[in-house]
């Protein structure tokens, strides 16, 4: 293409696919979203305002690290064991058990609080070792054997419980469905339309999704203040069955935000473009929802998603080493609206020459404009 506009070609090696990037306005701004989904935002709130965290403390639990939460799993169960250790040791030392061998004691021996200790640990994980045992001497005793039965039962269905759901995390469900890493604009059925690609990359499938993307941006008002915007993108086909790779189309149509922007003038504009697809797990039965974002560097123009669905004797054949792939198609190099306007024929001339020709190459159909200036034709044919 051109290099008359300052653009730069990137190889990008890792795709396998060459695009043209305009100037690069990553580092202008900080990412509303992050590739993977994640929010950069940090809340600001009084120190030592822990309220919010103590009053879902469940939630909290099941957000934290694993780590984090082996730790809390093993203190837990010592620190228990250590304070019911401690409340037989102090009724065997009020009993007169730990000075007095020849006394009844009110557990068979426990004389001090090393025994004392070793007999909590048996009660609540149920070891049972046969070798010290409760009596009918202390009825101190029995109500507190009692209790840390009912704590121990409590506390492992807590710790059950957090372990199950941080591993039915909808989080790591949501790795296993991704978006394209970039966007393309093209040609469809004679409208020019945006589009990305979503995929599942596991074995059992996801049947009923639903597809939302709108355009993000944030402006600077005075005194430092920032106002966010959002609108929502009209897409076809917002429910999904996600059996196979699935291609959201959104159409550049009067009402887009994108619709006056030529492949240009959409380099220079800052805008995020946050994508998402809510869904529920077919295993589990819990929702989940991917996202991602396209800045505008993530937007080629002039491109397609190479296929990837094959028809066997048995099986569709999905090839997701093509899922980022992308190849070249003609596109003519100017706005939705400019290609639309272009596309009207003149009022009161029933002889003019059509607008548009079809040209097919690599077995795909192309419109044409006849009227595109001979430098947009040169460009849109590399």
């Amino acid at each position: 293409m051109s290099s008359e506009r300052g653009e730069q070609v990137v190889v990008d090696t890792y795709h396998t696919t060459v695009h043209t990037l305009g100037k690069e306005n990553d580092g202008k701004r900080l990412r509303y979203m992050q590739k993977d989904g994640s929010f950069p935002v940090v809340f600001q709130k009084a120190p030592g305002d822990w309220s919010p965290y103590f009053m879902d403390i469940f939630t909290t639990l099941v957000e934290i690290r694993w780590r984090v939460m082996f730790l809390i799993f093993s203190l837990s169960y010592i620190l228990s064991w250590i304070f019911f250790g401690l409340c037989y040791w102090l009724i065997a030392y009020i009993h007169g058990d730990v000075d007095d061998l020849d006394n009844a004691p009110c557990v068979e021996n426990v004389r001090g609080f090393t025994g004392a200790f070793l007999y909590s640990m048996e009660t609540q994980a149920t070891i049972g070792y046969g070798f010290r045992g409760m009596t009918e001497n202390c009825i101190v005793a029995i109500i507190v054997v009692t209790v840390q039965d009912v704590f121990s039962c409590l506390l492992d269905t807590i710790i059950i419980g957090i372990a199950v759901a941080k591993m039915a995390s909808a989080r790591k469900r949501a790795q296993t469905v991704g978006f394209s890493s970039c966007a393309v604009v093209n040609l469809r059925d004679g409208v020019m339309c945006l589009s990305w690609r979503l995929g599942d990359f596991r074995g059992n499938h996801i049947l009923d999704g639903v597809a939302r993307a709108m355009v993000v941006r944030y402006v600077k008002k005075s005194q430092g203040s920032i106002v966010m915007s959002y609108q929502d993108l009209d897409i076809q086909n917002r429910d999904i069955v996600l059996a196979t790779p699935a291609t959201i189309i959104h159409k550049l149509e009067p009402g887009s935000p994108f619709y006056s922007l030529g492949p240009d003038a959409l380099q220079e504009e800052d805008f995020e473009l946050v994508v998402s697809f809510t869904y529920t797990g077919d295993t589990t039965g819990m929702l989940h929802q991917t996202r991602t974002c396209y800045k505008p560097t993530d937007i080629r123009w002039s491109q397609r998603f190479q296929d990837m669905l094959k028809v066997g004797k048995k099986h569709y054949t999905v090839d997701y080493a093509r899922f980022n792939e992308t190849t070249w198609v003609q596109v003519p190099q100017v706005s939705a609206e400019e290609f639309h306007r272009g596309r009207r024929p003149a009022v009161g001339n029933q002889y003019h020459r059509p607008l548009f020709t079809s040209e097919k190459t690599n077995g795909h159909t192309y419109h044409v404009n006849n009227d595109i200036t001979e430098e947009v034709m040169h460009q849109t044919s590399l």
